[in-house]
């Protein structure tokens, strides 16, 4: 038999790291994962638009009907017919149904719709859905009230844009769109800068070309999907030809339509990799092809992470020049380290011929990969969050820090892997599990398509001679690697020969497959009882359930709000007065002039809080006797926001008393309550007074 390196083994050209190095390579990856990845370990991280005001404001009631209704977002939208929408009580078009009006000044963006004329008193609903400059969807709605607050029977829908099943399908191909680039760009950098002899191994050319047809077959469905994601939510709607079309017109269709192309580019390096490169066998040649290669497949690489950064969160916001170059190193790193380890575990898996210089070759580019995510995600993690404060009290910034403690836990079993890796590098086991260390799926696959012998060793043999004579006269054709000990044996167990050949090529064929079974068999016995090996494959696989984990948080994470542009809108939205204790009391002495003029108005407002509210009013004279007087009115005012005033009419109850129910109170802060009293035809006055209502 040929012997076979082990791999991570030791040999003279290629000496074994010394501890303190390793040590120090550890701390330094470890530090740099922790740090980089602090906001950071998934490229695709929103940036959404959020609405930062309108007129009217929400919850507002104006006197009279208002000519426009304006949006303002926080960062620029795209809006198509049909963006805005407002609603009249029955849910009736108010707005003229034209495409919104761009009133974009200075860094403000801002949108608007006109109204109808002479609008009826009521509540009216404003629905609004848009295409922030990342590519996201985002949607809303808002109420106000002209004269007085009524009811409404407008429904708006109950999920928002982008959600529902169209939605839950989009993230998918995002993220298998993700993995694929991954997989395609770091299993192909692996064979390159890594292991050249890995081109001929049909493991790694099985996963580098999946991660092509993943990532091709995502961006077609995300192409497809693209119309009915930003706009009607209907699944039916992914062949519209004239939603593609639309489609088409946009940043991010154009950037899918790239990637297409760019994959087609990508699909011919594939074939030159695995095909001339492969079978290549001059040295120079082989040189002059891989620089060739390689130079080309990073061009490739570079400009499928570019359509990610040039249709999503990296092309907007504050430094977009600085964010998509450093977007695209981002992307280019995760692929270097993910998609190579990804390949390093296939090949150690599936190829057992791997040596200890490529796996030194990977720790190398492994770790200049963690030193560019250290440096581009903190400048990522700076441009979402911006504040300690948006760091700890909004939604995105507390899921980031659950993100960031799954990286932690991530980063502290995949040491533990490292300490497994390294003792089969030091020779624990390294030999017998690298001969038997394929995969047994390979191993049974190649036995059921060949009848020819499986070479097994000499008990295995023997055992399957046995089970043979047990089926069928026939014997089996076995091979030893002692043939002098295996022509003993056969003699001491049977006089038959042990090499004969069958007429029946099924039942050869079904010998050769109980042979592979056997030694199937046989290899996992072996490497199952390396407890080295076995405890690096538990390790592994704690590694893989805390990296489900951490993709959950971040497929959460692309939908929520990030913290800077949570902190922004909140900023710029009106500051709520503070709340009163309880009912609202006031006393107002009034003079109108005439005989009997002079008196004073006592009221109540209660709860004195926003929303419904019940006014008392009562009139007294100089002598502290119920006053009665032909008529009182009430108005609100809240001067700050130019609301107001609100008027109220208060209904007359008994001698001196006057009530009005159902006083809508639309924000909190510093009213103006006014309180006119007429005591004559032709004597009245009207005071006010200034009062917190929450």
């Amino acid at each position: 038999m040929t012997a076979t390196a082990p791999p991570f083994g030791p040999s003279p050209s290629a000496p074994v790291l010394r501890r303190p190095l390793a040590l120090t390579g550890v701390l330094a990856a470890l530090a740099g994962v922790v740090f980089g990845l602090l906001l950071a370990v998934a490229a695709p991280a929103s940036a959404h638009a959020a609405l930062t005001g309108s007129d009217p404001q929400d919850g507002a009631v104006v006197a009279t009907a208002p000519k426009a209704v304006t949006l303002t977002f926080s960062e620029q939208v795209a809006m198509g017919e049909g963006s805005i929408r407002v609603l009249d009580p029955s849910g009736t078009r108010a707005d003229t149904q034209e495409a919104p009006r761009d009133l974009h000044g200075g860094a403000t963006v801002k949108y608007g719709v006109s109204l109808h004329t002479g609008l009826p008193d009521g509540t009216y609903t404003v629905a609004w859905q848009a295409v922030s400059a990342d590519s996201h969807p985002v949607s809303g709605a808002f109420t106000f009230s002209i004269g007085a607050p009524s009811e409404t029977t407008v429904a708006l829908p109950d999920t928002e844009a982008g959600g529902g099943l169209v939605g839950t399908l989009y993230g998918i191909a995002r993220y298998a769109a993700y993995a694929g680039f991954i997989v395609l760009a770091g299993g192909a950098a692996f064979v390159l800068a890594c292991w050249q002899r890995g081109a001929g191994a049909r493991p790694l050319q099985r996963l580098v070309v999946r991660g092509w047809m993943t990532l091709t077959a995502a961006t077609l469905v995300m192409l497809l999907l693209r119309s009915p994601y930003t706009g009607s939510g209907k699944l039916g709607d992914a062949f519209d030809l004239d939603g593609l079309k639309a489609v088409l017109d946009t940043k991010p269709g154009a950037a899918l339509v790239s990637r297409l192309l760019l994959l087609g580019a990508s699909a011919l390096f594939i074939a030159v990799l695995f095909g001339a490169y492969a079978k290549r066998e001059d040295a120079r040649e082989k040189k002059d092809l891989t620089f060739g290669l390689a130079l080309g497949g990073t061009v490739v690489a570079a400009g499928i992470a570019g359509t990610w950064a040039l249709a999503e969160h990296a092309s907007t916001g504050i430094q977009p020049g600085i964010a998509m170059p450093v977007d695209v190193l981002h992307l280019l790193a995760v692929a270097a380290w993910l998609g190579g380890l990804t390949a390093l575990l296939v090949a150690l898996y599936r190829t057992p011929d791997i040596t200890g210089d490529a796996v030194r070759r990977f720790s190398r580019i492994a770790f200049i990969s963690v030193v560019v995510l250290a440096a581009t995600g903190i400048y990522q993690s700076w441009r979402q969050v911006g504040s300690w404060s948006a760091l700890t009290g909004t939604g995105y910034g507390q899921l980031l820090l659950v993100k960031v403690g799954l990286v932690a836990v991530l980063v502290g079993v995949a040491g533990v892997s490292r300490r497994w890796t390294a003792r089969l590098a030091t020779g624990g086991g390294a030999s017998a599990p690298a001969a038997a260390g394929t995969d047994e799926a390979d191993d049974a696959e190649e036995g059921a398509d060949t009848a020819a012998p499986v070479a097994v060793t000499t008990e295995q043999a023997a055992r399957a001679a046995q089970e043979a004579r047990a089926d069928t006269a026939a014997p089996v054709t076995v091979t030893t690697e002692d043939p002098a000990r295996a022509a003993h044996e056969e003699e001491a167990d049977t006089p038959a020969p042990a090499a004969v050949t069958t007429e029946d090529p099924a039942r050869a064929a079904q010998l050769a497959r109980q042979q592979a079974a056997v030694a199937t068999a046989e290899k996992k016995r072996i490497r199952d009882a390396d407890p080295d090996r076995s405890g690096l494959r538990r390790s592994v696989l704690a590694e893989v359930g805390v990296a489900m984990a951490l993709l959950a948080v971040t497929t959460i994470l692309t939908s929520t709000e990030p913290g800077r542009t949570e902190e922004e809108a909140r900023s710029s939205a009106p500051a709520a007065a503070p709340a009163a204790s309880g009912p609202v009391n006031l006393t107002l002495p009034f003079d109108t002039g005439g005989e009997r003029g002079k008196g004073t108005v006592r009221m109540d407002l209660d709860p004195g809080h926003i929303g419904a509210n019940v006014v008392h009013l009562w009139i007294d004279d100089i002598d502290g006797k119920a006053m009665d007087v032909p008529e009182v009115k009430l108005a609100f005012t809240l001067k700050s926001k130019d609301i107001g005033p609100l008027p109220a009419a208060p209904v007359r109850l008994t001698e001196g008393h006057w009530t009005s129910t159902g006083v809508q109170i639309p924000i909190a802060g510093d009213w103006n309550v006014a309180v006119t009293v007429r005591t004559s035809d032709i004597d009245q006055t009207t005071v006010d007074k200034n009062v917190k209502i929450g």
